[in-house]
């Protein structure tokens, strides 16, 4: 007989940080250079005009500009004065 109580272990207590993938900005919002449009999981969404596509999946702008959606494409459209 064990004269302590075993300590055992858990598979359980671990867990992982939230991704907050998703649209950042939807069409007709204003985006600046370095705004984040969409974090995503490989490319659902491609980049289009106006956007560049990161290392991540990340669709952000890198012009001043209205976003606008045309299918599957993101473009940043500048915007007239």
């Amino acid at each position: 007989m064990a004269h302590k109580k075993g300590q055992g272990s858990t598979t359980n207590g671990r867990d992982s940080n939230p991704q907050y993938r998703g649209l950042k900005l939807y069409a007709g919002e204003v985006a600046t250079p370095g705004t984040i449009i969409v974090r995503q999981c490989g490319t659902p969404f491609q980049p289009g005009q106006g956007v560049r596509i990161g290392r991540d999946n990340t669709i952000y702008a890198v012009v001043n500009g209205v976003v606008s959606f045309q299918g599957r494409r993101i473009h940043v459209k500048p915007r007239v004065a």
